[in-house]
């Protein structure tokens, strides 16, 4: 609808998210710093998140499946890479021999399949260790790999966040492949495992979860900043009574007279059920918690400390990623993705 305002808005801060790049790639060291921009940018917008980075020098995305691509490779410049990470199906065979994306093969089959068109520059991945996409380590890489025109050579790490051996073990086993199977360039690192330090770096890494204002490690809680502010707009505020009670099921009950704003915002855009007598919105620093149930398209907040709110004012949802995450037992990747389509998306 041309020129309609919705009751919902994104603020996406592209200082923030250009600063957060900027300190992943200066800790990857000597490699490329890539950016994962699956799942529309994290739930951003992929093509805006793309130029944003690519501004900032990022010159290699990866995507998911060729229907991202497809939407992207339009905005690929000389010298910038598109990688698909789900590899190539039959049934995208036509469009992948045509484009400028690469995929990253992820099976025998797929290898196959791009070495029978006669396919050519991609990526490979190999699974050490996370039993999700890739060859099997234990198996005959390098002869899978021989005569491919082998671009990046990529793992992916399973537990990068967390103080386990299976790092290590995962690093050692792709060490080991890397020895074997010649490519251009070699890719371990997330988000997570750059920070693990430059062992795990090689030539491209390839952070999501950070570029977006999320923590997946200690050491960068002072580095990342937020870049997603979600607002929603008052539609009404009202005033409970001591013993009124508000919401589905009637899960909040007053014990003395509250003036509550309800707004325009609910789990159809990602403020989830979890966030119920949990969450917090906030106005010029003044908390305003969340009463009752989280509904599909409203919830309700306490406004008894700014009694200069009413209808029509714009106020702030608290969005930090790590603390929402422990507020709502939501991982920060559900935080990000499930933000739905009903907000307007403001870069500033």
């Amino acid at each position: 609808m041309t020129g309609y305002i919705a009751p919902l808005r994104l603020r996406l801060d592209a200082g923030a998210l250009i600063s957060n790049w900027r300190w992943l790639a200066e800790r990857s060291g000597a490699a490329a710093c890539g950016a994962a921009i699956k799942a529309d940018g994290y739930g951003l917008g992929a093509a805006a998140v793309m130029r944003r980075l690519a501004s900032a020098g990022c010159r290699d995305f990866f995507v998911s499946n060729w229907g991202e691509a497809a939407e992207l490779e339009p905005l690929l410049e000389d010298g910038m890479t598109l990688s698909v990470l789900h590899g190539v199906r039959e049934e995208d065979m036509a469009q992948a021999l045509s484009s400028r994306a690469r995929p990253v093969l992820c099976t025998a089959a797929q290898v196959a399949r791009w070495r029978a068109a006669n396919g050519g520059p991609c990526d490979l991945i190999v699974d050490t260790g996370m039993n999700r996409l890739g060859l099997d380590w234990r198996g005959e890489v390098a002869t899978l790999a021989a005569n491919l025109n082998l671009v990046t050579l990529l793992s992916h790490l399973a537990s990068a966040d967390e103080d386990t051996a299976l790092n290590a073990l995962q690093l050692s086993r792709f060490r080991a492949i890397v020895a074997t199977v010649p490519a251009q360039r070699y890719s371990l690192a997330n988000s997570a495992g750059i920070c693990l330090g430059p062992d795990y770096a090689f030539d491209v890494t390839r952070p999501g979860l950070a570029l977006y204002g999320g923590i997946a490690s200690l050491v960068a809680v002072p580095h990342i900043r937020q870049v997603v502010w979600p607002q929603a707009q008052i539609l009404q505020r009202r005033r409970l009574l001591e013993g009124d009670t508000i919401g589905y099921n009637a899960t909040f009950r007053a014990t003395r007279d509250h003036e509550v704003a309800i707004l325009n915002l609910g789990y159809a855009d990602g403020y989830l059920r979890a966030f119920s007598g949990r969450g917090v919105a906030r106005s010029d620093g003044t908390p305003l918690p969340v009463l009752g149930r989280v509904s599909m398209d409203l919830m309700a907040v306490d406004v008894s400390e700014r009694p200069d709110l009413s209808e029509g004012d714009w106020i702030d949802i608290a969005y930090d990623l790590r603390e929402a995450s422990a507020q709502s037992g939501l991982s920060q990747y559900e935080l990000l993705t499930g933000l739905g389509r009903r907000y307007d998306r403001i870069w500033a």
